[in-house]
């Protein structure tokens, strides 16, 4: 199993709190609930560019041209460069720089290291 198929229940968990939190009128929680999802999963190209359709279409929905535009140029970069480079930690919003590293949550952290670490190769118990 790839490290994207470990880690996506945790990033559709996460996008499905932001749209609970949404539906319920708490606009800011419901984005930070997309940015959690970013980070989780930003290593793996098809979560990453999820993770950035799910924050435009938040940005849509409210209205937020400059959210819009940044998410707009982040989903080409997230289909195009993911697979070369991602500034871990990044919180994927148009209110930061799409380069820069920051720390990550620890609770991401362990769940980013637990799906990674289910892919290192087994050594054979013979």
């Amino acid at each position: 199993m790839s490290f994207a198929q470990r880690i996506r229940p945790r990033v559709r968990h996460e996008l499905q709190a932001a749209a609970a939190a949404d539906r319920a009128g708490h606009q800011d929680a419901a984005f930070r609930h997309l940015e959690r999802a970013h980070v989780l999963g930003q290593a793996s190209t098809v979560e990453h560019v999820r993770a950035h359709v799910h924050m435009l279409l938040w940005a849509l929905r409210h209205r937020r041209a400059r959210e819009t535009w940044g998410q707009l140029m982040r989903i080409v970069g997230a289909a195009t460069k993911t697979v070369f480079w991602i500034p871990v930690g990044n919180t994927g919003g148009a209110d930061i720089s799409p380069f820069r590293r920051l720390p990550v949550a620890p609770d991401l952290a362990q769940a980013i290291r637990d799906a990674r670490t289910a892919d290192a190769p087994r050594e054979s118990k013979r």
